[in-house]
């Protein structure tokens, strides 16, 4: 699989990480993985064609000792679909400043 990988996380940090994901993405069924939904303005012209798949996210998976963001586009409601891809050049850049950005407001420097 393809990610961007966040480690060498303390356990402070896996905490405030943990508090913030919790609070502002969604949670899936499996312990420590988050769904983090694709800015719409970034969707590729199949994903926005794809009204019923919408919303498109990224699985985030949370560790105590790191943050792993996959690169693969998912959708929640359907296990396959041709709306699900690797992530383009933009989308990638997207997910890596989005959680840069959000390690950078927790104050957690890797």
């Amino acid at each position: 699989m393809k990610q961007y990988v966040i480690d060498g996380l303390r356990l402070e940090d896996y905490q405030k990480l943990k508090a913030y994901l919790d609070r502002y993405l969604t949670s899936s069924t499996i312990d420590g993985v988050y769904w983090f939904e694709l800015d719409q303005d970034i969707l590729t012209p199949v994903q926005k064609s794809h009204v019923d798949c919408q919303p498109h996210v990224f699985a985030l998976m949370l560790e105590e000792s790191y943050l792993s963001c996959e690169f693969l586009v998912r959708v929640e409601k359907k296990i396959k679909c041709d709306c699900m891809d690797y992530a383009t050049q933009e989308q990638r850049d997207w997910l890596m400043d989005q959680a840069d950005a959000i390690l950078e407001k927790l104050d957690i420097r890797i």
